[in-house]
C-alpha cells in the first residue's frame, strides 16, 4: 500500500493532506476524502485513510488549515476552527481544492466520490453535500456539527444530490436534539436521501480513543466506534458497489 504526506495547493495556499492507496492495483477506483476534527489533520484521520486505501478506495485525508496550521490544545484549536465555522464560503473553497486535487490523481475515477468527516470534518462532509460538489455520491458525518448558518442554506428549490449518512452520538453536546431535528428538517425539505443514527448513551468523539472528557460532553465508546466501521463499510459498498468493500472481510475499524 502507498501512504504519503500529499501536497496540494488553492492559489498561493498550499495544503499538506495524507493519501493513501494500493498501487498495487492498476484501475481506477472511487476517491474518499476523510475530513478532520478540530485540530487538523493527524494521524487519527490518516488511519482511517489506510483503513479506506485497505478496502480498495484511494483515500486523501484533508488539511483544511494550511501547511504546518495544527492546533495542539483547545486554544488553538477552537482558533483554527471557528473561522471557518463562521466563513461557510471559505468552507467550502478549501473543500473544493481538496476535492479537485484528489479527482486529478490517475488512480481516482473522478465520477465516484465520497467522503467521510470526523467532529468539524462531519460539518465539513455536510457542506459539500450541500454544495452539490461534482462527482461526489455520498457522505458519512461522524458526530459531526450538523448546522447550516443561513448564508449556507440551500435555496428552497436546490436538491441534495448525494446520498447522507449521519452518525450522532445522542448525549453529544454540540450537536443537541433541536440540532438534530433541524439537519432533518433541511435533509427533507431538499430531498436528499438521508439516514441518521443516534447512539445512545454516547456524546461527542465516540470514535475516539483520544476522547476522555466524560465532564465534557466527549468520550470514547468502543462499541458504537466498532459499529460505526460497520455503517461506514456499508454505506460506501451501497454507493459504489459492494466489490470496493469486501475486498478485505477482516480488516478492523482502527482505533
Amino acid at each position: 500500500m502507498h501512504a504519503a504526506n500529499e501536497i496540494y495547493r488553492d492559489g498561493s495556499t498550499e495544503f499538506e493532506g495524507y493519501l493513501a492507496f494500493d498501487g498495487a492495483k492498476d484501475k481506477r477506483r472511487p476517491g474518499v476524502l476523510v475530513f478532520h476534527q478540530w485540530s487538523g489533520c493527524s494521524a487519527f484521520e490518516q488511519e482511517k485513510a489506510e483503513w479506506l486505501a485497505e478496502h480498495g478506495y484511494a483515500a486523501l485525508a484533508v488539511d483544511m488549515y494550511g501547511r504546518g496550521k495544527r492546533g495542539t490544545n483547545p486554544t488553538e484549536n477552537g482558533a483554527l476552527m471557528t473561522p471557518l465555522v463562521n466563513d461557510r464560503a471559505e468552507l467550502r473553497k478549501r473543500a473544493e481544492a481538496a476535492l479537485r486535487h484528489l479527482k486529478s490523481l490517475p488512480m481516482v475515477d473522478g465520477d465516484r466520490i465520497g467522503a467521510i468527516g470526523f467532529c468539524f470534518g462531519g460539518l465539513c462532509v455536510l457542506d459539500v453535500a450541500r454544495a452539490a460538489m461534482p462527482g461526489v455520491r455520498g457522505v458519512v458525518s461522524l458526530h459531526g456539527l450538523l448546522g447550516a448558518p443561513d448564508a449556507a442554506k440551500l435555496p428552497s428549490a436546490a436538491q441534495i444530490t448525494a446520498r447522507v449518512l449521519a452518525l450522532h452520538g445522542w448525549n453529544d453536546p454540540m450537536a443537541r436534539p433541536e440540532s438534530v431535528n433541524a439537519f432533518a428538517r433541511e435533509m427533507h425539505d431538499h430531498g436528499a436521501d438521508w439516514q441518521l443514527h443516534a447512539f445512545g448513551g454516547c456524546g461527542h468523539a465516540f470514535t475516539n480513543p483520544g476522547a476522555q472528557d466524560p465532564k465534557g460532553g466527549m468520550q470514547y465508546n468502543p462499541l458504537a466506534d466498532a459499529r460505526s466501521f460497520a455503517m461506514v463499510k456499508d454505506f460506501l459498498a451501497e454507493v459504489f458497489g459492494p466489490a470496493w468493500a469486501t475486498k478485505v472481510t477482516n480488516c478492523p475499524w482502527p482505533s
